[in-house]
């Protein structure tokens, strides 16, 4: 596991009571992602294939709310402390300690793949790698949902996020990176601000063609 990781894992180890408590209802004061992961799961439904995972899904309400829009979802986080929480707080659901660049998921079993502001902390050079690992488990016409900080520059830039540090993204950037991965991006969502710095809420949704 790279340094990143493990500052990262220890990171939020370290606040989930915090994190849960800021965030855990969140997206009942943000339609735009909500309705956004809605129709991710009304797409993901329509491709037949009704398994799902919340891939960095922290304390689990993604997968609650996923699993509520009809989809088999599961949730995987690399933190051992969200994963605790989340299996506390949603007993009915499956929850794992996983790396988003090696997935516990076989081949091409999964309709739908969520990444809620979860690929933030991975420095851009290792991004292409995960996003294969995202592509890999996807069923041909299965779908990705990624959401971001976006910038409006022309690179990604680092930032010290709260937790730990994390990088926003230009739109067009990261989806080069979904095409690079084999994937084609149907929609954007961008709107502002997401913070008092003024980063974008960036949402890209793609299908494994």
């Amino acid at each position: 596991m790279s340094k990143h990781q493990d500052e990262t894992r220890a990171a939020y180890d370290g606040v989930v009571d915090l994190y849960v408590s800021k965030f855990a209802d969140r997206l009942e004061t943000q339609p735009f992602a909500r309705n956004m992961i809605g129709t991710f799961a009304e797409l993901v439904r329509g491709t037949g294939n009704l398994r799902a995972a919340d891939v960095g899904c922290g304390p689990g309400h993604l997968t609650a709310m996923l699993h509520d829009l009809g989809l088999d979802a599961f949730g995987l986080d690399l933190s051992p402390g969200m994963v605790a929480h989340a299996r506390r707080a949603h007993p009915a659901l499956r929850f794992d300690e996983a790396r988003m660049e090696a997935l516990p998921v076989e081949d091409g079993a999964l309709g739908g793949v969520l990444a809620h502001y979860s690929m933030i902390h991975t420095p851009p050079g290792e991004l292409p790698a995960l996003l294969a690992e995202q592509v890999r488990v996807l069923a041909p016409g299965g779908l990705l949902l990624v959401s971001f900080f976006g910038t409006e520059g022309p690179e990604p830039v680092r930032f010290d996020h709260k937790v730990a540090p994390a990088y926003s993204w230009p739109a067009e950037r990261f989806a080069e990176l979904l095409a690079g991965a084999g994937l084609v991006t149907v929609a954007r969502l961008l709107h502002d601000p997401a913070s008092e710095r003024g980063f974008l809420d960036t949402h890209l949704l793609a299908r494994r063609p």
